[in-house]
């Protein structure tokens, strides 16, 4: 884990993210309900069940061999996915990580590449976590499902399932402190949840695979809401008070 930025080099962290300065405003306006469309629109995963992923059977009761797994992710046949995907992208960082970034589901560039988090959704995530001290190596990144739906469509509730035991096997092998789950359909399926990212980011005793669950929003949505950068502030320092704290 990197060492806490002075407030010097993190201002330039956020400067880099095009913020000058980004602090919260306490308006009204930013406690209001946001409108439909938005990352906390109350459209819950489209036609298709949220799967909550601690209730998924055949759950890893011991820690599996991590290449083993890595192996098995990259063969893996047991939803339709595997069909269009180009590779399956199992996950990027340390292994013994105390922080574990869990997104939706590998893009265009992710399945090209076999890395999450890449392109300039990518380097907000990076920017984020610098903005509290922590650098991306530091981290274990992973998604929810391992391979990309077609048209970057919303995972199905079979593909979901499919990967439970694979996302899990990684929680139980890395041992993170906290999941900061990043996005609605991340924490929807995460959490067994149908309730709107701005209620799940409100809870304080969410958990998944016995771990405590942090949400905030995707870096993709806060490129195109820059608005929701600053909700998005207190989200990262809440998850730099739960390491330091030792949670």
């Amino acid at each position: 884990m990197a060492e806490r930025l002075d407030a010097n080099a993190r201002d330039a962290v956020l400067r880099a993210m095009g913020i000058e300065q980004w602090h919260v405003r306490e308006t009204h306006a930013a406690a209001a309900e946001p409108m439909v469309g938005s990352d906390e629109s109350p459209t819950v995963v489209k036609t298709e069940a949220v799967v909550k992923l601690d209730d998924t059977s055949n759950r890893p009761t011991a820690e599996i061999d991590w290449e083993t797994l890595r192996h098995n992710v990259k063969r893996c046949t047991q939803c339709r996915l595997h069909e269009t995907r180009t590779q399956s992208v199992f996950g990027v960082g340390d292994d013994s990580a105390r922080v574990m970034v869990v997104g939706e589901a590998p893009g265009a560039e992710e399945d090209r590449t076999g890395e999450p988090f890449v392109g300039r959704a990518g380097h907000m995530l990076d920017s984020m976590l610098k903005a509290i001290g922590i650098d991306r190596p530091s981290v274990f990144i992973a998604n929810v499902i391992k391979c990309r739906p077609p048209q970057n469509r919303d995972p199905r509730a079979d593909e979901v399932a499919a990967c439970a035991g694979y996302l899990e096997a990684q929680v139980v092998h890395v041992k993170p402190n906290v999941i900061l789950a990043v996005g609605r359909v991340a924490a929807q399926h995460l959490l067994g949840s149908t309730e709107t990212l701005g209620r799940l980011r409100a809870q304080r005793d969410l958990s998944a695979f016995g771990v405590p669950v942090l949400v905030t929003y995707h870096p993709a949505y806060l490129l195109r809401t820059p608005v929701q950068k600053a909700r998005a502030w207190e989200d990262l320092k809440r998850l730099r008070s739960l390491i330091e704290a030792g949670q």
